[in-house]
């Protein structure tokens, strides 16, 4: 038979390339956050996660979703979700690489104390990895992440911790759903919000009882559900839930200590937007045995806690998807050719590709700075700057995600809009978006901790001091350096909040990249993001921007 046509002006795949080792916005990130660091590790995962096999395992964890079987065939409940073979390789990929709760582990137990060099740059360097691992495949990582956030929190009970902190940290995975003294490793999941309330957890109605103590401390039975219960095939839950003296912390574990399964009853799984490897579902507790973490009555401080991690994840996550959707743009862009160049040589297209470069290196960035600040809980700056930052970076990188994909998608043009193949990665990570902006805290949420954090220490002072090493680089970034101490001080009222956090943001990103990025990049995003030579929209920069700089510098091969 005659073909009717030939094949061609058609972009290859991005595969098998170092996903660290392309990224200079990332390892120049690093120098400057954790000099003394050691990459070796992350260059293995840059070349291990690049690859076309890692790529396939991603793509059939998503096509293939969880399945939820309630009961056996002879109809006693069983309560457990089935995985994608793909979804294991993942989830062994990403506990090998130490993403989850590593950076709490030996031989110096986070947090860390200061002077110990590349050791003290433990959780810069998994916010690297996570970023990374990100890029491959973001929904298997929610285990991850809860695994990382919840394991500080154990300290609490600290019979649980010794018996679970050394599993929680180890690089083995065992998706088995048997007693943790039969396992080399363990992970954890949250179960907070219930229908009535979502982020407002003090509406809560579930309740615990005390029904005794053994050596694991005082022991309650749990009855009641939760709405969004993330990863129920994790080994262990840290979960909230009325007790006589007010909304309490409790660790719930999946398989009792006899190896008895607890009483938990999966009700279904979440149809999501994306989000798609990751089983998300809906439980009831049915007397599910349970100790406390920490002072009954003091759930709240607890939860905020471990939500400032979940946080930080939020925004190092979307930060990854950024960096993955730029270069999918830049794959496609340089290989395609229209109107008798290559896409990416069109100055309408550069425009739009050296945009995106800005805003994605400025937000790995900002959130590598944020981890930094984990890592040294010992100084006060430090400590200040975790608690200004994360509400700022999850707000604003979170919000600026879907935009961002969106745009990224449209370099693409209907190839990006499609799902199978290289290229129908973009329409993965667009659905992915949203997540992060919506999940441990929605905008409004964010802003108003915000507020919450100007009331502690010296908020203003510590802003002052984080923009004054990048003060003469540029005239708008002084301009908004001089302005802003003067704000935070103020505490701006709720109403103003919002536009507070995106221009703390905005300002903090603009004096790291002063510090880490070069001229060209930092005269374009001082110029468009403080100046105003900026559009609605990206691809708006203005004409003295030296594009083609900031594109190379992004390419990902």
């Amino acid at each position: 038979m005659e073909t009717t046509h030939e094949v061609f002006n058609q972009p290859a795949p991005l595969a098998g390339y170092n996903l660290f080792e392309t990224n200079r916005a990332l390892r120049d990130a690093l120098k400057f956050n954790a000099p003394a660091l050691q990459t070796a590790a992350l260059h293995e995962l840059g070349e291990t996660i690049g690859s076309p096999d890692m790529q396939m395992h991603a793509r059939l964890a998503n096509v293939h979703a969880p399945q939820l079987h309630t009961h056996d065939r002879f109809g006693r409940r069983i309560d457990e979700v089935e995985f994608h073979p793909s979804y294991h390789v993942l989830m062994k990929a990403a506990v090998g690489a130490g993403l989850h709760g590593t950076p709490w582990g030996s031989p110096h137990p986070s947090p860390l104390p200061e002077g110990e060099g590349a050791n003290a740059s433990a959780h810069v360097k998994r916010a690297a990895g996570f970023m990374l691992f990100t890029e491959l495949e973001p929904s298997m990582l929610c285990p991850i992440s809860m695994s990382y956030a919840v394991t500080p929190a154990l300290r609490s009970n600290a019979a649980i911790y010794a018996d679970w902190g050394p599993k929680l940290t180890s690089l083995w995975y065992d998706p088995e759903l048997k007693s943790f003294k039969d396992k080399p490793g363990v992970t954890m999941g949250m179960g907070m919000t219930e229908k009535q309330g979502g982020s407002d957890v003090r509406a809560n109605t579930t309740r615990a009882v005390r029904t005794g103590s053994d050596a694991w401390g005082e022991r309650y039975e749990i009855t009641g559900h939760k709405w969004f219960f993330s990863a129920p095939m994790c080994d262990a839950f840290l979960v909230l839930a009325q007790a006589p003296a007010g909304l309490s912390c409790f660790f719930l574990p999946r398989v009792l200590p006899d190896g008895e399964r607890n009483a938990i009853h999966i009700q279904r799984l979440k149809d999501k937007l994306g989000n798609k490897a990751n089983a998300s579902s809906e439980v009831e507790f049915h007397g599910a045995t349970a100790w406390a973490v920490g002072e009954e009555g003091r759930g709240i401080p607890q939860i905020l806690e471990m939500g400032t991690m979940t946080r930080l994840d939020c925004a190092l996550g979307t930060s990854g998807l950024m960096r993955q959707a730029l270069s999918l743009a830049l794959n496609h862009t340089a290989q395609r050719s229209a109107f008798g160049k290559p896409l990416i040589a069109q100055p309408l297209m550069k425009n739009v590709l050296a945009d995106l470069a800005l805003e994605s290196e400025a937000a790995t960035a900002l959130v590598l700075r944020l981890a930094r600040a984990f890592d040294h809980p010992g100084d006060e700056h430090e400590r200040v700057m975790a608690r200004l930052l994360t509400p700022v970076a999850k707000f604003w990188i979170c919000k600026r995600g879907s935009h961002f994909a969106q745009e990224a998608m449209e370099c693409l043009g209907g190839n990006g809009y499609v799902e199978e193949g290289g290229e129908g990665v973009m329409a993965r990570v667009y659905r992915e978006m949203p997540l992060n902006s919506i999940w441990e805290g929605a905008g409004n949420i964010m802003a108003l901790d915000l507020l919450r954090g100007l009331r502690k220490g010296d908020a203003a002072a510590a802003l002052a001091k984080e923009l004054a090493p990048a003060r003469g680089q540029h005239v708008a970034l002084d301009r908004l350096a001089d302005a802003l101490p003067a704000r935070v001080e103020a505490m701006a009222t709720e109403m103003e909040s919002r536009r507070l956090a995106q221009d703390v943001a905005l300002a903090v990103q603009a004096a790291l990249l002063a510090q880490t990025a070069p001229p060209a990049v930092v005269g374009a995003f001082c110029a468009s993001r403080l100046d105003g030579d900026w559009g609605q929209a990206f691809g708006t920069l203005g004409t003295g921007t030296d594009f083609d700089s900031i594109v190379q510098r992004a390419q990902p091969r």
